[in-house]
């Protein structure tokens, strides 16, 4: 693909953005002016219906470029570098240009303001952000040395070298460099309940802060919070859905199945029905977050085995479990629970909170996060919690 096609390609990209909603008149002439390929290295993977598809500049330079200006996310790091591992996970990526573009449209920068970054990645968002109020007055923490050194060279490859690119932890309060930021964005995704308590010492009283959120559950949301005026709190809704990468200091390593059954299943589990569908619950990523913010503490495994998929669900404290088998066509589901707490009985309670309140979308959901550790999720205002507030 020529230069020539390359601008082409970007301008049907951005119009793509534009008639999707996700751009304003000033973040338009930004994602015009900035070339997504030079983030990307000689070899990625574009995320395209599930896969991971790899895209090598000297093998296809057509489609290599190609690439870099469609709406799908772009794997730059599998494993964080372990190129042993054999690509189980991906650690570092461009993110789909649309989710991108709504979550610059949710920051509402303006020019003169100081903008802070976590999760520089190969470093497209904050030359995006840089283009817009000025290399000097972003500050990106990026958690890996090896990334971090890319995204530097992307950086002054695009002309945006003033840049400031710290190797470091972005929910550390230590990592401070530039001081309080009018604006603070996050490119991972933090727990509801482990939201950092760090930016609100990096982030100035009245100013945003803009992160994509997830549960252990499932289901993930961009939480759009302004900090309070005494900066000791911050609050507000969340805009839509997201799915990013966990932070690398929150990833959440599950206990081995025998933990929680040292025996033969069933165990000492009891026996009930159902009539709500597990496949239902994982089926909604709404749903997902609806009951994964009211039940913080609970996870679950998917088996399938030929026409039966298993759901199992444990908890963190690692005291109880349960299994539901989804069955095609069934009326009915069997389940099987085990432990202190009835977790299958909860969750269908939490589904039925949901249901009960209209299934309720992102935006009627919040998020406040207070200094002395509270992340409270509520629905529709502040007094009504949906969660109990955790710390």
């Amino acid at each position: 693909m020529s230069a020539d096609l390359g601008e082409a390609a970007r301008r049907v990209l951005v119009d793509h953005l534009a008639g999707a909603g996700a751009l304003d008149a000033g973040w338009r002439a930004v994602f015009e002016a900035v070339p997504r390929h030079l983030f990307l290295p000689p070899v990625y993977w574009e995320f395209v219906d599930g896969s991971a598809v790899l895209r090598d500049r000297a093998a296809d330079p057509d489609g290599w470029l190609a690439g870099a200006y469609r709406d799908t996310p772009a794997i730059t790091q599998w494993d964080d570098g372990d190129e042993v591992a054999g690509r189980r996970d991906f650690t570092s990526s461009l993110s789909m240009p649309t989710m991108v573009a709504l979550m610059l449209r949710d920051l509402d920068v303006e020019v003169g303001h100081r903008v802070r970054e976590v999760g520089t990645g190969p470093g497209f968002n904050a030359a995006l952000l840089a283009h817009r109020v000025g290399a000097g007055r972003v500050v990106s923490v990026e958690i890996d040395k090896a990334v971090a050194d890319l995204a530097r060279a992307n950086l002054a490859a695009a002309g945006l070298g003033g840049v400031r690119v710290l190797v470091g932890d972005g929910a550390d309060a230590t990592v401070g460099e530039g001081g309080r930021a009018d604006r603070l964005i996050a490119t991972c995704s933090s727990l509801v309940t482990d939201l950092p308590l760090a930016w609100l010492d990096q982030t100035c009283p009245g100013g945003l802060i803009v992160a994509p959120t997830a549960t252990l559950f499932g289901g993930g949301a961009v939480a759009r919070l302004q900090v309070a005026d005494d900066a000791r709190s911050a609050s507000g809704r969340f805009t839509g859905s997201s799915d990013f990468m966990r932070m690398r200091q929150q990833r959440y390593q599950a206990p081995p199945v025998d933990a929680y059954l040292p025996g033969e299943w069933p165990g000492d589990a009891q026996r009930s029905t159902t009539d709500l569908d597990p496949e239902a619950v994982g089926a909604s990523w709404l749903a997902q977050f609806a009951v994964g913010t009211r039940l913080p503490d609970l996870y679950y495994r998917r088996a399938p085995y030929r026409e039966t998929v298993t759901w199992w669900f444990f908890d963190t404290a690692v005291t109880s479990w349960a299994t539901v088998d989804s069955v095609p066509g069934a009326d009915e589901y069997d389940v099987r629970q085990s432990g202190p707490r009835r977790l299958w009985d909860e969750i269908h309670a939490a589904w039925n909170a949901w249901d009960k309140a209209g299934r309720p979308g992102y935006e009627r959901f919040g998020l406040t996060v207070t200094r002395a550790g509270q992340r409270t999720v509520w629905l529709d205002d502040p007094g009504h919690h949906w969660n109990p507030p955790t710390r």
